[in-house]
């Protein structure tokens, strides 16, 4: 069951992105296990530029898979301060490892109570299940 992998400090976009805060204070993005999973083999990752100011639910980057492309939803305000380049050579980085190597973006967030409406892991779990 996909569902028990999540990590605990995790939170979800019902689009499934998921946030993790680092210790200072920048948030990291990616998608969820349970989307590398629906899209299939990866094989192009488009990032956002660095020093992009993005607001909560902009379109942030796009994932191509063999099946489907999708947009990739930022979840907070603030500016991105650093991409994950070795998606760009290896995007089947995401389907192996979505939640540690497979990240996306950092971002520099202009409010971190944004973080507080997203969804819990067990929140998300619900989702994924509907």
């Amino acid at each position: 069951d996909h569902m028990n992998e999540i990590p605990g400090d995790l939170k979800f976009r019902p689009s499934h992105e998921w946030v993790r805060i680092e210790q200072d204070g920048t948030v990291t993005v990616g998608i969820s296990d349970h989307a590398q999973d629906l899209l299939g083999d990866i094989v192009f990752v488009e990032l956002p530029d660095i020093g992009a100011q993005m607001n909560a639910e902009d379109e942030v980057a796009i994932v191509e898979s063999v099946k489907a492309a999708s947009d990739v939803y930022s979840p907070v305000s603030g500016e991105i301060i650093e991409v994950n380049e070795l998606l760009l050579d290896n995007p089947e980085t995401i389907n192996e490892s979505p939640y540690s190597d497979g990240w996306f973006y950092k971002i520099q967030p202009d409010n971190l109570d944004e973080i507080n409406e997203l969804l819990s892991p067990q929140e998300y779990g619900e989702v994924c299940e509907e």
